[in-house]
C-alpha cells in the first residue's frame, strides 16, 4: 500500500453501519444490487474506503447509484438532498482561486475532489441522479465543466427547480454559500 490513507477500525465500522443502512433504505436506487457484494468490494478496497468517509463526513451522504458491468465497478454519488454542506463555498479550480484579488474561499472544487480521491460529477451523471430522486432544491452544485467553456473564464453548474434540472454557468472564481459539489466513486 503506497500512501493509501486508512480508517481507524472504529471508523470501517462506522461508515460501513452508515452505508448499509442508507443502502437499505434506499433500495429505488439501487434495486438489482446485493449489499454484501458491495460491503465485500469495499471492505476490499482500503483507499476507496477512506473516500467514502470523506465523502461522508463532508455531509455528501454517499450510497450506489449502479454497478458498472463493463469494468465490474459500484459506482457511488453523493446523495445528499441538498448540495454537501461541508464542500460549499468553493470557486471552480485553482486558477480560479488564484485569480481572485480579494475574498477568497478557502479552497477550489477540483482540489478538494482530488484530495477526497473522487470526481466531480458531469452534467449527465447530475441528470442521472436526478432521475433516481430531487436534489438540489435550495442549492446548485459545480460539475465538470468542458475544456472550451474553463479556457474562457467560465465554469457550469446544475440545480433543480420547478421540477426540472437546470444547467448554468458562472466565473469559475465565484462562489456562493448554497453552491458546492457532488462527487462520485467507483469502488
Amino acid at each position: 500500500m503506497k500512501n493509501e490513507k486508512l480508517l481507524l477500525p472504529e471508523q470501517k465500522i462506522e461508515l460501513l453501519t452508515i452505508l448499509e443502512a442508507r443502502f437499505k433504505k434506499n433500495t429505488i436506487r439501487h434495486n438489482e444490487i446485493n449489499w454484501e457484494n458491495v460491503q465485500s468490494r469495499i471492505e476490499a478496497s482500503i483507499g476507496k474506503q477512506w473516500s467514502l468517509f470523506e465523502m461522508e463526513s463532508t455531509g455528501g451522504e454517499p450510497d450506489v447509484v449502479a454497478f458498472d458491468s463493463v469494468t465490474n465497478e459500484y459506482v457511488f454519488f453523493d446523495c445528499a438532498a441538498e448540495s454537501p454542506k461541508g464542500r460549499r463555498s468553493l470557486c471552480y479550480d485553482r486558477e480560479a482561486l488564484e485569480s481572485r484579488k480579494e475574498f477568497k474561499p478557502a479552497n477550489n472544487v477540483i482540489d478538494l475532489a482530488t484530495s477526497m480521491g473522487i470526481e466531480l460529477l458531469t452534467e449527465n451523471e447530475y441528470r442521472t441522479l436526478q432521475q433516481i430522486g430531487k436534489f438540489d432544491l435550495k442549492t446548485s452544485s459545480w460539475v465538470k465543466t468542458p475544456s472550451e467553456i474553463r479556457k474562457l473564464g467560465g465554469a457550469v453548474f446544475c440545480d433543480r427547480r420547478y421540477n426540472t434540472v437546470f444547467l448554468y454557468h458562472n466565473g469559475a472564481e465565484s462562489y456562493y454559500a448554497a453552491r458546492g459539489f457532488r462527487g462520485s466513486l467507483r469502488v
